[in-house]
């Protein structure tokens, strides 16, 4: 089945919302890897950083964007989107180890 990525590309001056296609088994979303090789056909040659899953920094430093962040995965059947105030909310209130 088909889920349409949305992200978003952060450039310094700009910032770009854009739409990918990844098929993915049925009831099922995508893998890291899956969403790392869409953005490479894309031309974005990415690595997901480490403090946050859901966003993937150049790969290499010569790139024009500073970071690209998934903002919502759509299957179809259920769609994930980021809730950015509540992943505020829940940074600032639980305890970082």
């Amino acid at each position: 089945m088909e889920c349409i990525v949305h992200f978003r590309v952060v450039h310094e001056q700009e910032t770009k919302e854009l739409r990918g296609l990844i098929l993915v088994e049925q009831g099922s979303q995508p893998s890291v890897q899956q969403i790392i090789a869409m953005l490479g056909h894309m031309g974005y040659e990415v690595r997901q950083d480490s403090a946050d899953e859901l966003v993937f920094r150049p790969a290499d430093g010569g790139a024009d964007y500073r970071y690209i962040r998934i903002t919502e995965l759509d299957t179809g059947e259920e769609v994930y989107r980021e809730d950015r105030h509540l992943r505020t909310l829940l940074e600032n209130l639980l305890p970082r180890h």
